[in-house]
């Protein structure tokens, strides 16, 4: 092979590898401070075994370009970036053990506190409208939900958000587990988004979740002459403390609010919509039956 064919096969494996690891927020001071010490103690390490950033980049099989990002602190290194590294420089584990620092921060801060309140929560009331409930979504429904955002997501924003909902998805396996009340449109779950076969392996997700003895889910028939919710999304989360937690467009714009009285209402419409929709066995035949003609 020439010299100018091995720098084009380099080129093209740096373009191809650059992928991995994602963008810091630049508003998220504690992220940007965890980013900034793993990629100085990957730097440390780099040197310490007197590799260049172009020798450990080809060792590793990540372009020269996200190497100098991750140790500059401006990357977040996915977890087989941290696995790839540790491997290269003979780091016995430990570069491999940063990826538990790395795993607090690798989702935007919204996502973040969202996640340690659901973690907290001994119950939890939910409606969305719009689409099906992310705890809910499988990974490809979830990937086709973000392909259909405008301005287009890129692929990278596309990947971390359907991590980000799969990382939530560890609710279902606390123990003891949270009481789970999900109510769903019916109109979310006949749109095929991302495709027929997509649309039935997320149907089926729905009646698998809807077995588990901690959830109660409900579909909402779109024939309903009443409907308690028309202004929007609603989440109410509780403690055990008996403290809660809840949100909806109508109310402080959106903002999470605690506020006996604003929960009060949130919960009124949240029972309301339930004794609205289906029951959730009804909920479970009409999933059955969409299934059928899906």
């Amino acid at each position: 092979m020439s010299v100018s064919d091995e720098a084009v096969r380099v080129g093209t494996e740096a373009d191809q590898t650059d992928e991995p690891g994602w963008e810091v927020d630049p508003d998220d001071d504690w992220a940007l401070a965890v980013v900034a010490t793993v990629g100085r103690q990957l730097r440390l390490r780099r040197e310490a075994a007197g590799m260049r950033v172009n020798d450990f980049a080809v060792a590793a099989g990540y372009g020269a370009d996200l190497v100098y990002k991750i140790e500059t602190g401006k990357r977040i290194p996915r977890p087989e970036y941290l696995d790839k590294a540790d491997e290269v420089l003979d780091a016995c584990g430990l570069i491999a053990a940063m990826q538990e620092d790395v795993k607090k921060v690798r989702y935007p801060k919204k996502v973040r506190d969202l996640a340690q309140l659901e973690a907290r929560a001994v119950e939890l009331q939910l409606y969305d409208p719009l689409s099906i409930h992310g705890l809910l979504q499988t990974p490809e429904h979830a990937r086709a939900q973000f392909r259909m955002r405008r301005p287009a997501y890129s692929e990278e924003q596309i990947e971390q958000g359907v991590a980000a909902r799969a990382a939530r998805r560890s609710i279902f396996d606390r123990d003891p587990a949270p009481e789970l009340s999900f109510i769903l449109e019916e109109w979310t779950l006949r749109r095929p988004l991302g495709g027929r076969a997509v649309l039935r392996e997320q149907l089926e997700h729905l009646l698998v979740a809807g077995q588990l003895r901690n959830v109660e889910l409900q579909v909402m028939p779109t024939e309903r002459e009443e409907h308690a919710s028309v202004s929007g999304a609603i989440e109410v989360l509780k403690f055990e403390d008996g403290s809660a937690v809840g949100r909806t467009p109508g109310i402080a714009n959106g903002r999470p609010v605690s506020d006996p009285r604003q929960l009060r209402i949130l919960e009124l419409r949240h029972g309301i919509i339930r004794a609205q929709a289906l029951t959730p066995r009804e909920s479970a035949a009409f999933i059955e039956h969409l299934l059928g003609e899906t």
